[in-house]
This record gives structure tokens, C-alpha cells and sequence, in this order.
């Protein structure tokens, strides 16, 4: 079969794909845009994600789509509503039937004679082997394996007669009512699961080795929920978005600076949700406030049914499981029905995608960011990663918006191809996240791509830095290297909507 030609492909259609998706479709709307997933829904992260109470863990106002304006009194949302918020925003700006699912993209090869990627994807419910070719590929696939979490193994597990459940992989209709629940670990996810859980279970507790930061937050913006009785609603949503944008920034510059104060800030915030009788070791960390994120918790809740009895928390090591249970280091036994292991994440940039040129292979931990966008020498190719202090989202958006400053400038100038030439020997080493801490960025430093000293070499995690460099600076900056369309005119390709 004849290879399926688009202009543009983008890998994945989550948040990043479609929202990068949408930049083009809005600016660009003579190009062909095709976006290839391979889960058979659209939403990414917020289709594979079914645990109880699965929810964003920064507000709606900065974390959905600055074009498409998330009206809802709600400062954090659940998995479903944001899944459906991701298509409902796909059918408005015409993508949603551009998605072709179930497909796994094994590689991407760059020709300089062709001036154009092939892609290779397994279509896995056929076991067909499908070829796709596009002028620009937008990597948009996450950083994290869609197939599995990361699950240590314990000495013991075998003999434990319950359930062992990973997040990730949540049963459908899972039924733990009346169940005596161990949720194994301290971060985002395992602050989320305990409270929902303990609606239905009689008792759940929460195993973590070390404790993360916790932070309380409004489940209502009641300042916008006031301001949208006066004003027009997109004025309020832009009013809050900016808002906080510049407080989550201004925390985090806090931490940064006076990491000592910030620790007692947030640790007597908590002292005064759990009350005077809590054990604080519980939840003093041992690093910084934002060497790793910081948890939210809407209302307090998690706070909550430590206070109410409904959950409690114990801080061990884990020596071996036991048929009902887990015991500790310490000797304590934890009695357990069921065992959630949210024990995090198996970081996978680029959806594990082979990247070669010209048939070579490129080894891209050794390749450094061009302005976080795109990658060392690799023409024709964007990647789009978020924030790691900051909702994911406002970097996807400023890199849509670059892509479409970038499609642009090489129309105007009659320009084919884009890549990124370091010529002042501007590598260090240092890899994009080394100055992040949490485990599974831990794990991963040697699959992470490398920064440079300077300019646009260096991750700043800075939205403020990045929304000036990627959408009002000059985007022929003496970096990037521009060639024109080559002499050969390639053969017609067959229309992608009309094959498929």
C-alpha cells in the first residue's frame, strides 16, 4: 500500500497533541494535518488514568486551553470531564475525525533527499505494519509508558491472598467496599486515591517511605464565581488564568528562595488541617519544597479523613508481604484486603519512538533542546514536553504558537526545512530535568535529552522566559538552520481522510 501523506503529524491526542493541533488548524488551515494515536480513545493521559478520583493536580484556569476556556466553578477536575473537554475541543476546531487510532509508531526516518519523515506504525489490532510520510513531525506522545507503571517488586508478594492493584492499570467496576486498603506511596496519585477510596472501604492507609508536601487548595474559585456576576466570562477566565499563572510562579520562586520559610509556611498549614495531636514526621520531607511538586489536595480532603479516622498514614520501609498483609521494618503489620501500588511512573520520552536520519539512528539522550521545543540537529521535528513547576499545558500552548511563528517564516522566505545547529559547542552534559528530583525523573536521567550552558539551549522551566523566547522572538535567530524545498518534486500521495 501506498504511503498516507500529510503535511503535519502529530503523535498523540492528549491535551499537548490536540492542543498543538488546534494552533495549526486555527493559523494554518491550508495545511493537512493528521494526528496518529495509539490507544483507540482520545485524551491520553486522562483516557489511560481510571483510578478513584482521578483528577488534575493544577487549576483548570491555567492547565486547559487558553483558546478554549474552561467555564467551570470547579478549580481542579475530574479525569472524565477533562476527557471529554479534550474532544470537545477536537470537534470544534475540525480534528476530531483527523485521529487515526491503534497505532503504535515503531520509527521515523528523515530523508534530506526527500526532504520528508516515513513513519512506521503497527496497527495493533491487525498486526499491519502501515507507512505514513509528512513534511513536519510534532512528537506530542508524553513522557511515560502507556503499558506500565513503575512497579518494584516485594519479597513476599506472592503469598498475599488479596488484590495487588496498580493506578495504572485499574480494574473496570473494581469493587473494594467494605475492604481494608494499603496504598504504597506519598505522591500525587496516592494522595488522591486515599480519599476516594475511603468513601467506600472501612479502613485505608497510606505507606509511603518518605513524605512528600501537601498542600490544601480551594475545590471553588469563589473570587471568579463572584467576578463572572459582574463581568463577561472570558474576561474572568483570562483575569484568572493570569492570576494564577503569577501565584504558582511566585510560589515556587519562594520555595526556591527561601526554601527554610517556605518549609515552615507549609508544614504549619498542615499542622492546622490534621490538628495539635498529628504526628508531623509524617509530613516533613526530607528535601525541599519543589525539589519535587508539591500535592494538592481540593478542600483539604485528604486532610480530612486522617482527621475523620477513615484513613491513616504510616511512614516504613516495607520488609515482605504476608497473606493478608504487609510488615514493616519496624515489625508493625499492616493488615490489608487490597494493595494499591502507586508507586509512579515508568518515564518513556517520545513514546519510546526510533528516531533515525537519512536510515542512521539517533541517540537522543545525547542531543540537546533547542528553546524546549526542538531537538539538536533533528530537522523537522518538534517535541513537546511541559513543565515540571507548572501546569503541563502552558508550555504546549506557546509551543503550538512557535510552530505556527516557524510554518510562517518558511513560507514566507520559501523555506522546506528547519533544524537546530549548535556551532559555538554550547553542550555540558547536563541533562533537560537534572535539577528535578522525584523518583521516576530519578530513574530516567540517562534517557533524558542534554541542555546547554546558554540561550536557547538552556531548560529554563520559566513560562514567563520561554512565552517571550518561543512567541515574540525572532524566529530566525542565527541558531536554526533553514534550506530551501529540494529540486526533485516528489510523487502525488494519496488523501489520508480518503484511504481511511
Amino acid at each position: 500500500m501506498s504511503a498516507m501523506h500529510s503535511e503535519i503529524i502529530i503523535i498523540g491526542a492528549g491535551l499537548s497533541g490536540i492542543g498543538t493541533a488546534c494552533h495549526i488548524a486555527a493559523e494554518h488551515p491550508d495545511k493537512s494535518i493528521a494526528i496518529l494515536e495509539r490507544r483507540e480513545n482520545m485524551g491520553g493521559t486522562w483516557d489511560l488514568f481510571r483510578y478513584p478520583g482521578i483528577r488534575s493536580d493544577s487549576d483548570m484556569a491555567s492547565f486547559g486551553f487558553n483558546f478554549n476556556p474552561w467555564y467551570s466553578d470547579k478549580v481542579l477536575a475530574k479525569g472524565k470531564d477533562i476527557r471529554e473537554y479534550v474532544a470537545d475541543t477536537a470537534r470544534q476546531f475540525g480534528l476530531y475525525d483527523k485521529v487515526r487510532y491503534g497505532l503504535k509508531i515503531v520509527s521515523a526516518d528523515w530523508s534530506d533527499a526527500d526532504q520528508r519523515w516515513t513513519l512506521k506504525a503497527l496497527h495493533e489490532a491487525s498486526a499491519e505494519t502501515r507507512t505514513f510520510t509528512c513534511d513536519f513531525l510534532v512528537n506530542c506522545a508524553g513522557y511515560y509508558n502507556f503499558d506500565q507503571g513503575y512497579r518494584p517488586r516485594f519479597d513476599g508478594e506472592e503469598a498475599f491472598k488479596g488484590d495487588i492493584v496498580h493506578p495504572q492499570h485499574w480494574p473496570q467496576d473494581f469493587d473494594y467496599t467494605g475492604k481494608k486498603v494499603v496504598v504504597i506511596g506519598s505522591g500525587a496519585t496516592a494522595i488522591t486515591v486515599v480519599p476516594a477510596m475511603a468513601e467506600k472501604a472501612s479502613k485505608v492507609t497510606m505507606l509511603q517511605r518518605s513524605p512528600s508536601y501537601i498542600m490544601a487548595v480551594p475545590d471553588t474559585d469563589k473570587l471568579s464565581i463572584l467576578l463572572n456576576k459582574f463581568l463577561p466570562k472570558k474576561w474572568v477566565f483570562k483575569l484568572t488564568r493570569l492570576r494564577n499563572v503569577l501565584l504558582q510562579r511566585g510560589l515556587y520562586l519562594a520555595c526556591q528562595r527561601w526554601p527554610d520559610a517556605m518549609r515552615k509556611l507549609l508544614l504549619s498549614q498542615v499542622r492546622k488541617r490534621v490538628g495539635p495531636d498529628f504526628d508531623m514526621r509524617h509530613f516533613s520531607p526530607n528535601y525541599k519544597p519543589w525539589e519535587q511538586r508539591l500535592c494538592a489536595a481540593p478542600d483539604g480532603d485528604f486532610f480530612d479523613v486522617l482527621r475523620s479516622g477513615k484513613a491513616d498514614i504510616a511512614t516504613d520501609h516495607i520488609d515482605h508481604f504476608t497473606e493478608n498483609g504487609i510488615v514493616l521494618k519496624s515489625g508493625q503489620h499492616l493488615d490489608a484486603d487490597v494493595i494499591v501500588t502507586a508507586t509512579g511512573l515508568d518515564v518513556q520520552l517520545m513514546g519510546d519512538l526510533q528516531v533515525k536520519l537519512n536510515g542512521n539512528t539517533v541517540d537522543l539522550p545525547q542531543k540537546m533542546t533547542y528553546k524546549g521545543i526542538l531537538i539538536e540537529d533533528i530537522p523537522n521535528y518538534l517535541w513537546i514536553f511541559g513543565y515540571t513547576n507548572a501546569p503541563w499545558t502552558l508550555k504546549s500552548d506557546i509551543g503550538g504558537r512557535y510552530f505556527c511563528r516557524l510554518l510562517s517564516h518558511m513560507k514566507k522566505r520559501g523555506f522546506s526545512v528547519a533544524r537546530a545547529v549548535d556551532r559555538e559547542n554550547n553542550g555540558t552534559g547536563t541533562g533537560m530535568l537534572d535539577a528535578f528530583a522525584p523518583g521516576y525523573i530519578s530513574r530516567a536521567r540517562d534517557r533524558m535529552p542534554r541542555q546547554g550552558r546558554g540561550g536557547p539551549w538552556k531548560v529554563t522551566m520559566h513560562y514567563g522566559q520561554d512565552k517571550k523566547m518561543l512567541t515574540q522572538d525572532a524566529v530566525d535567530d542565527g541558531v536554526l538552520q533553514f534550506e530551501s524545498a529540494a529540486a526533485a518534486v516528489p510523487a502525488q500521495e494519496p488523501d489520508l481522510k480518503a484511504i481511511a
